[in-house]
């Protein structure tokens, strides 16, 4: 039946006391219930987007929500057409978020920011002396974010302590505001702010999602798509006034549609129109236009004297080989 599938986001902080054999005794489970996804688990607890039929997807939500290791887990969900997902994996790690903050570790059961649901979050935006912060990566806050969020210039999520340290003078002395997409980042990341002795620190209780799910602000004031990291890639948030605020890689037109660079040595995530994916060969650079194994070029079948064609368009040529 169409739009009979599910996809679930969740995260749970408990310990795991043996996350290599839960990963596998998990990853057993899921298979069973015909579910596809990406469930990472530590001794810190547990991190997953899952999708399946709705009677699949609901199954696994009762057996998590019945054991007592998940009490209280929370679950956010979608209706699709299909998976979002082409596999099922459940890997083992050593932190559900990599901040590699190692002896300065952070355990949200014992130290976090301040929970604002989407109703008080919207109000506090909007508030004087108030800093918001995007606590995800800057090709996430590209194709959308909250209205004059800070776009912290980072590409990993470990890069986000360093840089709040090295811009300390623009959060001193505010209300800081922190969010992520489904919550679990700004967990660590606003008790991380604590510690580092900043007073007024808040985070968006379950996310962005949650905020665009809400029935009340309905997504408000956020601008552009909201990143995911499944197959969809992007997912709705303002059901207000929505807007665009991607801009297409290579010539700045509004753009929300994410594809890769075909160079899988560079594999950069980048927004661009189907029209200039084809006129560029999908590559972010000459040299990954050229590169030898340059993914659409095996993909569209292309001869050498149709990629020089394509190129020659754009002003570049194949290099000369000796």
């Amino acid at each position: 039946m169409e739009n009979d599938f599910r996809v679930l986001l969740y995260y749970h902080y408990t310990t795991i006391e043996d996350p290599e054999q839960f990963a596998q005794d998990h990853l057993a489970f899921c298979k069973q219930n015909d579910l596809k996804g990406r469930i990472l688990v530590a001794n810190e607890g547990i991190n997953g987007t899952v999708s399946g039929l709705k009677k699949d997807t609901d199954q696994y939500k009762l057996a998590m929500e019945s054991d007592p290791l998940f009490e209280g887990i929370v679950f956010k969900e979608d209706v699709e057409s299909g998976h979002v997902f082409k596999k099922m994996h459940v890997r083992p790690r050593a932190e559900l978020v990599t901040l590699r903050l190692n002896e300065e570790d952070i355990d949200p059961r014992q130290l976090t920011g301040k929970y604002l649901s989407p109703v008080e979050w919207k109000e506090a935006m909007q508030q004087e002396d108030t800093v918001v912060i995007d606590a995800r990566n800057d090709y996430e806050y590209d194709v959308g974010h909250f209205r004059g969020a800070v776009r912290p210039d980072i590409k990993t999520f470990r890069d986000l302590p360093e840089w709040i340290r090295d811009n300390k003078e623009q959060f001193e002395n505010k209300k800081i505001l922190t969010y992520c997409t489904g919550g679990i980042r700004c967990e660590k990341f606003s008790g991380w702010l604590k510690q580092e002795g900043f007073e007024d620190v808040s985070q968006l209780h379950g996310g962005i999602v949650s905020y665009g799910k809400d029935q009340e602000v309905q997504g408000d004031l956020w601008d552009g798509q909201c990143y995911v990291f499944d197959e969809r890639l992007t997912v709705p948030i303002n059901h207000v006034n929505p807007s665009i605020v991607g801009k297409d890689y290579f010539d700045g037109t509004p753009c929300e549609r994410y594809v890769n660079c075909a160079n899988p040595e560079c594999n950069k995530q980048i927004l661009a129109s189907e029209e200039n994916e084809h006129k560029y060969v999908r590559g972010c650079t000459p040299e990954c236009r050229v590169h030898p194994r340059n993914l659409y070029i095996k993909e569209q079948q292309l001869s050498p004297e149709q990629h020089q064609e394509r190129l020659e368009v754009i002003g570049e040529n194949l290099p000369v080989r000796s």
